[in-house]
């Protein structure tokens, strides 16, 4: 295979560098010269040892005339950004299958959605996929969605994942390039389902991370994880996706991995909150952002508009941005009305 490039040199993007390399010549991009140095001089980058076959530009026409696959991984909130940089590059022979789980609202301003005074519509709401297919000349687009810490898969534990697209020679060449042994890749053409299980489930894994905090153990965890289950399914299938999608790796798979230990960012963002921290406490320490705080903004609103009642999101939301108090939102929570088990299906 020719060489795939990778955009984005936070964790996440750098995993799936370490993976690619086990097959294929890796091409990362980054905007960092201390990231371009430790990388095509010391080959060393996030702390870790990577591959010689790993080397690093800063030039998205050498990434573009170099690679037919790339793999976007850049937070949401600048995606819109990097793909205006890029375009110009790209052609239509190129594939990309990106690994953000986030959601883009364009000029949106989400602080007066926060504040009510801005209701978001579905139409104000892109995933990842939907800005490459309006800010490029690319067709052949994919999803990199599911379970995959990448403390875990750095460390060289066998994890999974799912590479969704409507295009059979886009799920083929992406297994192509990462599976090993130790990386499974399944394919999905769900890609809306694939992309709103990843977005959503970020949500999810700030509240058990808030359960965490408070002291509490994985009875509670799992009542959780069931029951924003039914929310996914109940909003994501609204916005366009199959519900099968939030039972594979893309759904229940992520949001078992990052909703069950402290090893996501989403996940510790709510255990440092429960335990007294501010966000902005929080947000100052942290290198790289949690999804789910844009997110839950996001998935209220929506739901509003829809006149879904999702007590998670809305209880999140009060919680993170309205002052709501921790036990007091679980006391609300544990009464919610539900009536019963299975009611999503």
């Amino acid at each position: 295979m020719k060489p795939v490039g990778v955009i984005g040199s936070g964790k996440f993007g750098t995993t799936i560098a370490k993976l690619l390399s086990t097959n294929v010549e890796v091409i990362v991009s980054t905007r960092r010269d201390s990231v371009l140095e430790n990388i095509n001089e010391k080959h060393t980058h996030l702390g870790l040892q990577l591959n010689d076959n790993i080397r690093a530009t800063k030039d998205f026409k050498e990434l573009a005339e170099t690679c037919d696959l790339i793999f976007p991984v850049v937070p949401s909130a600048y995606f819109r950004s990097m793909l205006k940089n890029l375009s110009p590059h790209l052609h239509p022979k190129h594939i990309l299958i990106h690994g953000t789980k986030g959601l883009d609202i364009g000029d949106v301003d989400l602080n007066e959605v926060k504040a009510g005074n801005f209701n978001l519509l579905p139409k104000h709401v892109r995933t990842m996929t939907q800005l490459i297919l309006e800010e490029t000349v690319v067709l052949r687009v994919g999803c990199l969605s599911g379970p995959n810490l990448s403390a875990e898969i750095m460390a060289g534990e066998p994890a999974a994942t799912v590479i969704a697209s409507k295009f059979n020679e886009v799920v083929d060449l992406g297994k192509k390039a990462l599976h090993s042994d130790l990386f499974r890749v399944y394919g999905s053409s769900d890609l809306l389902g694939a992309e709103w299980g990843g977005v959503l489930k970020n949500v999810y894994a700030i509240a058990s991370g808030l359960i965490s905090g408070l002291g509490f153990g994985y009875n509670l965890r799992a009542v959780l994880i069931t029951r924003s289950i039914s929310e996914m399914v109940r909003l994501g299938s609204l916005m366009g996706s199959n519900k099968r999608a939030f039972f594979g790796m893309s759904g229940i798979g992520d949001m078992i991995a990052t909703a069950s230990v402290n090893k996501s960012r989403n996940f510790t963002v709510g255990e440092r909150f429960a335990k007294g921290e501010t966000l902005e406490q929080i947000l100052n320490s942290m290198t790289e952002p949690a999804e789910g705080l844009r997110t839950v903004t996001m998935a209220r609103d929506l739901s509003r508009h829809f006149g879904l009642h999702l007590p998670i999101v809305e209880t999140v939301f009060s919680i993170l941005y309205e002052g709501m108090d921790t036990q007091e939102a679980l006391v609300y929570l544990m009464n919610y009305p539900y009536t019963d088990d299975v009611d999503f299906m």
